[in-house]
Parts: structure tokens; sequence; C-alpha cells
């Protein structure tokens, strides 16, 4: 006998999380092309190198390799789809005029899971804008990932910003530190080790461990740490993604965290919403490598939004219409179009189990 079992962090979906999994999607996408993004479907395998190539090290090392039986060459399953986005934007769109607006959305595998996630198999949603990272650029990304995760049914959106670049920026300029140096900084500040950084004798980057918080206070405790003009123009582009999220989203400013945003440049962002445990979706601002070497700005978010299965599955059922033995099809057709799910007997064993109302003549009558 065939073993039911599944592999570790796979599962089945049955109703009604299965059709709360194909609303979820369809709703956010839907939210995303409105804002005239085109939808590109990449493949769940590519051979492993050209996978590689464009992961960063972390997630190229959470690849799940099989062997191809045609080519003989080894494929990977994506564990990100915005990889795969920026080289269909470097290679088959290359042509296509900038700024190159594109979403995608379907399932990502993981060679392991994690303590806070212990699926293997996610549904991964995102935009990506390519050819731009300046401040409207990431002012519309951020906003449209608001949207995007409250059309997936989040409520109590916060987006937390980030500047994950900063010390590099800082230690290049104002508060010179050598490479080395400016490492043990980030990761002092990544953990908010104020006692850490005095000792390896880099207080001039304390007061980044204080300026985080909710917006207005962390942003003005950035400003008076900026004494010298050096962060005014990022400081204005945060002000305005602030102003972009105002009446949709709390927002957090947190300007050393790097921690998750090794490949994003000078803007990365994470996003939270009630009732759900850790970040649901984050992005930024990165660069895309084409072949010939050349960098594209770019930026774009990535939502995970398997977490809000379970709030939407537990919303009020469908209305499902009973069709007996003879019904009348030109009255259960018109039903149809008003959004009742009709379920049609086959024959008198058929019961009307599962559902809310029976047609009788031309219209539905509530069981019980």
């Amino acid at each position: 006998m065939t073993s039911s079992l599944l592999p570790e962090g796979l599962r089945d979906r049955l109703p009604p999380q299965a059709d709360a999994a194909a609303a979820i999607l369809r709703a956010a996408l839907d939210a995303i092309r409105a804002h005239g993004y085109e939808r590109v479907a990449p493949p769940l395998a590519e051979y492993e190198e050209s996978l590689v190539g464009r992961l960063k090290a972390g997630a190229a090392r959470d690849l799940l390799r099989v062997a191809d039986p045609l080519s003989q060459r080894t494929l990977a399953l994506r564990p990100d789809i915005t990889t795969q986005v920026g080289r269909i934007a470097a290679t088959r769109l290359a042509h296509r005029p900038r700024p190159l607006r594109l979403s995608y959305g379907g399932p990502v595998v993981k060679l392991r899971a994690t303590q806070l996630r212990p699926e293997r198999e996610m549904t991964q949603i995102g935009a990506e804008l390519i050819g731009r990272d300046t401040a409207p650029a990431c002012a519309e990304i951020v906003a449209l990932a608001v949207e995007a995760l409250a059309a997936a049914g989040a409520t109590g959106i916060t987006v937390d910003l980030t500047l994950p670049n900063l010390v590099d920026t800082l230690a290049a300029g104002p508060l010179p530190l050598g490479p080395r140096e400016a490492a043990q900084v980030r990761a002092l500040l990544d953990a908010k080790d104020a006692g850490g950084l005095a000792a390896f004798g880099a207080t001039a980057y304390l007061p980044l461990a204080e300026a985080a918080g909710p917006f207005a206070e962390a942003i003005a405790r950035l400003r008076a740490f900026d004494a010298t003009g050096a962060l005014a123009s990022r400081i204005a582009a945060l002000e305005a993604i602030a102003a972009r999220l105002e009446g949709i989203a709390r927002v957090t400013l947190d300007p050393a965290e790097r921690h998750g945003f090794e490949y994003q440049s000078w803007l990365g962002f994470s996003l939270f919403a009630d009732g759900l445990t850790g970040e649901v979706g984050r992005g930024g601002s990165y660069a895309i490598l084409h072949e010939e070497g050349r960098e594209e700005p770019a930026v774009g978010f990535s939502i995970y939004p398997d977490p809000l299965l379970d709030t939407r599955a537990d919303e009020q059922p469908p209305r499902r219409l009973f069709l007996p033995l003879g019904h009348d099809p030109a009255a259960a057709n018109r039903l149809r179009a008003e959004g009742w799910i009709t379920v049609a007997a086959l024959d008198r064993d058929c019961a009307p189990a599962g559902c809310t109302h029976v047609l009788e003549g031309k219209e539905a009558t509530r069981i019980g």
C-alpha cells in the first residue's frame, strides 16, 4: 500500500484552504495589475548554475536539487521568484522601455524550514519596478505592497523602513571605518548592542542604535544625528515614502537594521500585520546584473501570504445552491451569474450536503 505521508514541510491544501489560497493570490495580483504591473510566470525549476548565479549566498544554499534525466544536468527548484524576474528583465525583456513594471505569483520551495516558518513550500507574490530606485519609485512600490497585502486580507499593516547600506555610507564619509571595522559595527548595530559599540570604540555610531521606533520620532533622531548632512537626501526620501503611506499603514523606522537585507542597496522594508507572527513580506532597492556586467537599479517587494489562509478560510462560506433533478437551467445560469455556486444532482441519491440553499422553481430557498 502506498504511504499517504508527505515530505516534511510539504502539505495538501483541502477545502476551504485551497479556495482561500486561490482567492488570496488572485486578489493580490489584481491589486498589483491595476497599477500597470504586467505578470510574468517563470518556471518552477531552472538549471542550478543559472539560479546560483543570481541568488544571494544564503538563498543559494537553500536550493532543492534534482537530476534532469533529459539534459543530464542538475536542476534546482526555485526558493525565490525575484531573481527569476531579474533574469527575465535582463534578457528577454532587456529591449523594453524603462521603467519596466512586472509582477508574479506562485510557489517556491526551500531545502530547509525555519522555526518560525516550518513550511518548505510557500506562495510568493510580488512586484518589481526595474530601471529606477529613486524615492518616487520606492514610494510607489512600498504603497503597492501595502495595497496588495490588504487585498489579500491583511489588516493593521505596519511597514518598517531601514537603510541597509547606511553604515557603509557613513564609513566612507563622515564617520570613517575600514572594511573589517564597518562589518563589525554593522553586526553590533543589528544586535542593538550599545555596550559592544562603546567597547569597540564606535561611540559615534551609538545614536543609530537608538534611532528606531515610530517613524516621526525615529526620523527626528536620525536628522539630529546627521550633523554633516550626509543623509539629507535619504531622510527626505524616507519622509516621502512615509507620507505616501499615511492613512493606510503604520510606519516605523530602524535605520541600521541589515539582517535579511544583505543584497538591498539604500532602502529596505519589512511588512507586518495584526494577528500574524513575524514579517509577512519584505522588499527594497537592489541592482539587477546584466550579462555584459552592467548593473541596473530596481526596487520591488515580495509577500508570503500563507499565514493569511486561516483568516480567509474562516470567512463566511460562499452561497452554495443545490440543483435538484429536473431543475430550470436558465434559473441556474442566472443565479451563477449573480455569484452563486451551484451543485447539481446527478441522480436521486444525491443530497444537498454542504449546500446552503436549494433551487425551487426559479428562486433559491434556504435549507433548514
